[in-house]
């Protein structure tokens, strides 16, 4: 659990923020529909959103008739890399500047690591670029409520403030550092590869972690994709009014996790059905990691005597493969075959506990972190299981960097990025295909 990665961030208070209000020039506003999920059926997820430019050192070059192909390892990543947009699925800077830095991004203390390097944690500038990152979903992410099979509105309001604090943040993050981040609310769908090819800036939209963000509220999760929320995961760890989650916290001890009883068995009848509906028609991207596994099949159209599904592609923003590492926040086979059907992709997590373990059970019914395997190894092993049971174009990363405490040895932060795409490689997978896997599906 996150609070439980940063215990700071569980004691700080919505109030806590510091505003440091400053003057910033208003972006205009764009809303995406249906058309969004169509254009993520083609699983380019640079596509959907603003213009991106790539972050890395190598400069983006035209394409060519005739382009030199490069033999070694290291310039076929770099090759790759220069012309794919990396998109990372999951990534929690906002959890480490509330927690550490109570969201004052303009101060000397953040501002100097921040942009020279050496930020706590597993983000900073210099290492965005070194790792040649071309952009990620950015979480703002706030926890379950401590009751969290408390379906009230009461038990949720606050928390949409908060989650507004952490949608402003990102906001103002990204204006402070136009050359590195895109806009977050003027989000397209044609035009982020010509930006890619064109800028350095990292395409930035957002995403929500568990619709206990959204207070019971679909009118909230409007507000949001006016915001620059372009996917919303159904759970935390915790259920909620629409659908049931993976894990849910022990009842003598809420700083730990345990397979979670179901309350709906899935999605909840109605108001789960009826809110993937409205998340189709507003073009709000649905995100099945942290979910149950029966939620993962009825929003995936696998219980038709319930719910037809989702019509428009889903994601997996964090989860990995449940057939090599067994933990329920992972994806099953019979799962990864309709995500297959669905036309949607599963980005695989780096986080230890669900890359590397080994059947067993500890005192939530969790199966056993094995220390030997938490390697990028373990992670390329994720990514092939899937890319070659259901097909590379849907399979991604989704890193889950400073929403984690422990790395996989080799994957310390977002650096690395081009190590694991030369073990991709070096693996016997074609480059056409690792391009799919970063982030160039179509």
């Amino acid at each position: 659990m996150k609070s439980d990665r940063y215990p700071k961030w569980a004691e700080l208070e919505a109030g806590d923020f510091g505003s440091e209000s400053r003057s910033r020039p208003r972006r205009p506003a764009r809303a995406k529909r249906v058309a969004l999920c169509v254009v993520f059926s083609c699983l380019l997820l640079s596509y959907l959103f603003l213009p991106i430019s790539g972050a890395g050192y190598i400069p983006r070059k035209p394409h060519t008739s005739k382009p030199q192909l490069p033999s070694s390892i290291e310039e076929r990543v770099k090759h790759i890399l220069s012309h794919t947009p990396l998109i990372d699925g999951h990534n929690d800077l906002a959890i480490l500047l509330r927690a550490y830095y109570n969201n004052h991004i303009y101060n000397d203390n953040f501002t100097k690591p921040f942009t020279k390097g050496g930020l706590r944690g597993h983000v900073d500038i210099p290492r965005l670029r070194a790792g040649m990152n071309g952009g990620a979903f950015w979480s703002v992410f706030w926890p379950c409520p401590s009751n969290g099979t408390d379906f009230s509105d009461s038990n949720y309001g606050s928390i949409v403030t908060s989650t507004l604090s952490q949608i402003d943040l990102l906001h103002r993050l990204s204006s402070s550092y136009p050359d590195t981040f895109s806009p977050i609310s003027n989000i397209t769908s044609a035009s982020a590869l010509n930006y890619f090819r064109h800028s350095d800036q990292l395409i930035s939209p957002l995403g929500i972690e568990g619709l206990h963000q959204i207070a019971n509220s679909p009118s909230v999760l409007r507000a949001y994709h006016s915001l620059g929320v372009r996917y919303a995961t159904l759970t935390h760890n915790c259920p909620n009014k629409f659908a049931d989650s993976a894990l849910d916290t022990l009842p003598d001890d809420p700083r730990k996790i345990r397979i979670a009883p179901p309350v709906h068995g899935g999605l909840s009848v109605p108001y789960g059905v009826d809110l993937i509906k409205e998340m189709n028609r507003i073009g709000m991207i649905i995100d099945l990691s942290h979910t149950s596994v029966d939620t993962m099949l009825d929003v995936l159209g696998g219980n038709l005597s319930k719910t037809k599904g989702s019509r428009a592609p889903v994601m997996f923003s964090h989860s990995s493969a449940y057939a090599v590492c067994p933990h329920p926040r992972n994806v099953p086979d019979q799962v990864l075959d309709l995500v297959k059907n669905n036309n949607g992709v599963v980005m695989v997590n780096f986080a230890p506990d669900f890359i590397s373990c080994t059947p067993g059970e500890d005192k939530g019914g969790l199966p056993v972190f094995d220390e030997r395997n938490n390697t990028l190894e373990q992670v390329v092993r994720h990514v092939r299981y899937i890319g070659e049971r259901i097909g590379w174009e849907h399979v991604g990363f989704g890193s889950d960097f400073d929403g984690i405490e422990g790395v996989p040895r080799g994957l310390e932060d977002v650096s690395k990025y081009p190590d694991l795409v030369g073990e991709l490689l070096r693996h016997g997978v074609g480059d056409e295909d690792v391009k799919k896997v970063v982030g160039g599906m179509c």
